[in-house]
């Protein structure tokens, strides 16, 4: 590895650190080698992210979309420390960068504030931006030979991207964007709205209801998603079962208690990650 590669490695293992607040417990379990390749995925996955939620005019937003498809077809002679990276990453195993195309669509329809009618147009969008980092993730774990390999990471992937949407119901809807299908709130009533403390309105308690029906939708995608672990080797099963692991508490937690939800962005503690991370490398699901 040259010097020039192994800083630009160093680079993306600082992003992960600095902003992969849940997924870095699970990364961190990894060989070394796959622990770089996978923060080189990561720290560009976070670029494009950050393009979607920050505060740029669309136009601008578009353009810088359209710079980061341009560089995907460049990677082989860019300076940019990530892409140098990920460059060597995709090099080294066999990562599918197509799904970065498929994150930039998802990152766009959340630049559009795209609204969802049914589940099934909510799943395509999560499996954009969630299923997409599921099987760009594996391309770094490898598996045994399995047909639905693939399948097993996008679903993973979407799970974890409907436990983000439960979690986040109000500063979406602060930020003037709502994820929840349309035909999931008119079933239970629902019209997502702040009271005047900025707190989510659980009119007759159909919020808590709605949000009850969706973490349970959230835990069967999780249990088809897990099917993936079996297929991994020890350090990547174990980094699997840690991300999969934080995200399903908190799932299990929203689903106990759905106020939390109402009035702030919850998370689990350090320490209640830690101990996700350490019975994941047991092979123990939390």
């Amino acid at each position: 590895m040259t010097t020039d590669v192994a800083t630009a490695y160093q680079a993306c293992e600082q992003i992960t650190k600095t902003e992969a607040r849940n997924f870095y417990y699970g990364i961190r379990l990894l060989t070394p080698q796959r622990r770089a390749a996978l923060c080189a995925v990561y720290a560009l996955a976070r670029r494009v992210d950050d393009i979607g939620d920050g505060d740029l005019p669309v136009e601008e937003k578009s353009t810088q979309l359209q710079d980061v498809r341009k560089s995907l077809a460049e990677l082989e002679i860019s300076t940019d420390p990530v892409l140098i990276a990920l460059a060597d990453a995709a090099r080294r195993y066999p990562i599918p960068l197509g799904a970065f195309e498929e994150l930039l669509d998802g990152v766009w329809m959340d630049i559009e504030g795209r609204r969802y009618e049914t589940f099934a147009d909510l799943t395509q969008y999560c499996r954009c931006v969630a299923g997409a980092i599921g099987r760009l993730c594996l391309g770094v774990f490898g598996s045994k030979p399995h047909p639905d390999a693939a399948l097993y990471a996008d679903q993973l992937g979407i799970a974890l991207q409907q436990t983000n949407i439960l979690r986040d119901i109000r500063e979406d809807l602060i930020n003037g964007r709502v994820y929840l299908p349309q035909e999931d709130l008119d079933r239970f009533g629902v019209e997502p709205a702040l009271d005047e403390q900025g707190r989510l309105i659980d009119d007759g308690g159909a919020l808590t209801a709605l949000i009850r029906h969706s973490a349970a939708r959230a835990r069967e995608w999780y249990a088809d998603g897990l099917r993936l672990v079996p297929l991994l080797d020890r350090r990547s099963s174990a980094c699997c079962l840690a991300m999969a692991g934080i995200y399903r508490r908190l799932t299990d937690r929203i689903a106990e208690q759905p106020s939390l939800v109402f009035d702030r962005r919850m998370s689990l503690s350090g320490r209640e990650k830690l101990g996700v991370a350490a019975r994941a490398l047991t092979g123990r699901a939390s």
